[in-house]
């Protein structure tokens, strides 16, 4: 039981991290904290014993910090090949594909888009994770997943409506990227 409790202690420590993850208009915050956020529900899906969860986080975090400083599609063709592996190696119930799903699919958007697009793909993402993490009974995983799919789907509407209005929500990013090219 006291291994159950460390797990969903890691999970609220997780939850804690990630809770302001999709505010960041810059990029690279964004991928920075979302990556270590990744790391840290991976271990907490470990200690759950959800392998293919726990896999696939600690992909997300690996892969998340390889996307500033590339998007080669071989890079990405590797991550997904990883995650589809490690993932289908060890699931038990089809539900357990439902991170995996979800890793495949914000890989594609990490490497493919950015700005709007990327974050309406990491929506649906989002969405697998939330559903898998309620079915195991993680309560920091449901926690974060759900906080995402809100706060998200809320930032995802705000920038949407300020490109309507002409305004970039992203110049903050463009701005950056134009003055250190590098740093793509």
């Amino acid at each position: 039981m006291t291994a159950y409790w460390l797990a969903q202690g890691v999970g609220v420590i997780a939850f804690l991290i990630g809770i302001t993850t999709f505010i960041n208009r810059d990029e690279r915050r964004f991928k920075k904290q979302l990556s270590l956020y990744s790391a840290i529900i991976g271990v907490h899906f470990f200690l759950m014993g959800a392998f293919p969860a726990g896999s696939s986080a600690v992909l997300n975090a690996i892969r998340t910090l390889i996307t500033l400083r590339t998007r080669n599609l071989w890079v990405m063709v590797l991550f997904i090949v990883l995650t589809g592996g490690l993932g289908l190696a060890k699931f038990h119930n089809p539900i357990e594909l439902l991170p995996v799903a979800g890793t495949i699919v914000s890989t594609w958007a990490l490497f493919r888009f950015k700005g709007l697009p990327m974050r309406c793909v990491i929506w649906c993402s989002t969405g697998c994770w939330v559903i898998h993490n309620f079915w195991l009974g993680s309560i920091g995983g449901t926690l974060i997943e759900g906080s995402f799919l809100v706060m998200n789907g809320l930032n995802i509407i705000r920038f949407w409506r300020m490109q309507r209005r002409g305004i970039d929500p992203f110049k903050v990013e463009t701005a950056v990227h134009e003055e250190h090219p590098a740093a793509r």
